[in-house]
């Protein structure tokens, strides 16, 4: 699959939580996100200390995030362009890619 497509698909997966209020989005965030976990014990993540992309970070922090979706709806609906670190299992650049069509799509230029 090239990037557009990807940035397509993962924008189109989005549009299931397009009515859901930010506050809710913040709880299910905030109460399921595995981040919040990981960063709950005092020590952090093993590889806190290694030097990794925000790609790799992304990869590892948010694997199993039962709540990935969610999570990333509500950063490009509260930072959008101006994103920053590893959210919803994507890097600041992919998700600054998915942001472009995202808006689209909720704009109207695309969403189904």
């Amino acid at each position: 699959m090239n990037p557009e497509n990807y940035y397509e698909v993962v924008a189109a997966e989005l549009d299931r939580y397009a009515k859901v209020p930010d506050e809710v989005l913040l709880e299910i965030v905030t109460r399921d996100g595995a981040c919040m976990w990981l960063w709950a014990d005092e020590d952090g993540p093993e590889w806190e200390d290694e030097e990794i992309t925000d790609r790799e970070a992304a990869a590892r922090l948010c694997a199993e995030c039962p709540v990935r979706g969610v999570c990333l709806e509500l950063e490009l609906r509260t930072a959008g362009e101006d994103t920053v670190g590893v959210w919803g299992g994507l890097s600041q650049d992919d998700r600054r890619e998915v942001f472009r069509v995202w808006r689209a799509r909720r704009e109207g230029g695309g969403a189904s």
